[in-house]
């Protein structure tokens, strides 16, 4: 339920902040008559999202027990590939999004191109109603009911805050949003590689070698309300295989390093080692 909140709340706020850019630009070069077609793409997004989330849940659940095993197995690998493509485009772009965004609405308002404004905002919303599925997906599959609440809590905590910061979110620092934010998305995708690996580890896909290298079930109970919770944020197992641990710890290792050093380097150093 935790893990399905932060989800939706993450990439909820997000979609939430790309949309008021866009409307509030429009407004501020007194172009808001033009707010519908930022509106038709986003509810155009909204509507595609639940149709694949409701493919995704479809596929999932009509499988037999081995091979819901191998969906969720690769749908959390490729859910965790997806969300470090996402840390390693806001690392490069968090800075000029917004610059960006109004980039294109200016082109398209130039050439007359008033799909061209429907598509910009569809695709800021698709974006993250894909990663959304992906993640929230492999837990519903999981926990049905217990995702849906916490996806539930998300949405209307973001509606909330989106109707009370609409007026201005146009002056919020979103590259320190997208920074913090990565480091969301590197928690919850570790956890998302090491759930996989266990699963290919059930079927046999992927070898354990060692199948338990511990448990920590008297310390922790993985079955236990605060198991339970690390479990579903940052991927915790109280017996895991090695290559579940191996695999979780290259991933730690490879996207800290590159958080470290690209997302948090100071602006004064990054810019003297590109010269």
């Amino acid at each position: 339920m935790l893990s399905s909140f932060l989800i939706t709340f993450r990439e909820g706020l997000e979609a939430a902040l790309l949309i008021g850019i866009m409307v509030a630009y429009l407004s501020r070069i007194e172009k808001g008559e033009f707010n519908k077609y930022i509106y038709f793409g986003t509810f155009a997004a909204v509507v595609a999202s639940g149709l694949l989330g409701w493919l995704f849940f479809s596929a999932a659940t009509s499988l037999g027990e081995t091979q819901q095993e191998i969906f969720e197995g690769v749908a959390s690998l490729s859910a965790a590939f997806v969300l470090s493509y996402v840390i390693v485009w806001m690392a490069r772009t968090s800075h000029a999004i917004k610059d960006r965004i109004e980039q294109r609405i200016d082109t398209s308002l130039s050439r007359g191109k008033l799909l061209g404004l429907v598509s910009v905002a569809f695709l800021a919303v698709f974006r993250e109603g894909v990663e959304t599925v992906l993640l929230v997906g492999t837990l519903a599959v999981r926990a049905p009911s217990r995702t849906v609440i916490g996806f539930g809590g998300g949405l209307i905590v973001v509606l909330i805050l989106a109707v009370l910061a609409f007026r201005g979110v146009y002056l919020l620092d979103l590259e320190s949003f997208f920074k913090t934010t990565s480091v969301i998305l590197v928690v919850f995708a570790a956890g998302l590689v090491a759930y996989g690996v266990h699963e290919l580890n059930e079927v046999g896909l992927i070898p354990p070698v060692i199948e338990h290298l511990w448990n920590t079930n008297f310390i922790i109970n993985e079955d236990g309300i605060l198991g339970s919770i690390l479990t579903a944020l940052i991927g915790y197992n109280a017996n895991p295989s090695l290559t579940e641990v191996l695999s979780y710890a290259f991933y730690w290792l490879s996207a800290g390093a590159y958080l470290a050093t690209t997302i948090f380097v100071p602006s004064g150093k990054a810019s003297t080692s590109e010269a």
